[in-house]
């Protein structure tokens, strides 16, 4: 069963895109609402993907993206505010919000997850 992680700062989209997780069958890892916790899981939790809020209340998720990709870990952005990521994270898959539950399947199999 894959393991995503999940940030986001908005409890009730993690909790949107927790149930759609669980629901075909991936284990969450999280949900974290910062940066800092999302580290810590990262640190300590086998993950096999992740979904990351771009822009955190608290800041930004490069520090993650810069995480897991030391691990190999594949990701996807997601933003309300649109906007192109860094240049170095260009080929990461990035989610418009409001998304639903086949953009959310689309994404997982871009990253290698399905």
């Amino acid at each position: 069963m894959p393991r995503i992680l999940v940030l986001d700062d908005e409890p009730l989209i993690a909790m949107m895109l927790e149930d759609w997780l669980i629901e075909i069958g991936h284990e969450v890892v999280g949900p974290a609402h910062t940066a800092a916790a999302a580290l810590e899981l990262v640190d300590r939790e086998p993950i096999d993907g992740a979904f990351l809020d771009l822009n955190l209340g608290a800041g930004i998720s490069y520090a993650v993206a810069d995480a897991l990709t030391a691990k190999a870990v594949p990701f996807a952005f997601m933003t309300g505010h649109g906007g192109a990521v860094q240049a170095n994270y260009a080929d990461a898959p990035v989610l418009a919000k409001p998304f639903d539950f086949e953009a959310m399947k689309r994404a997982l199999s871009k990253i290698g997850i399905g």
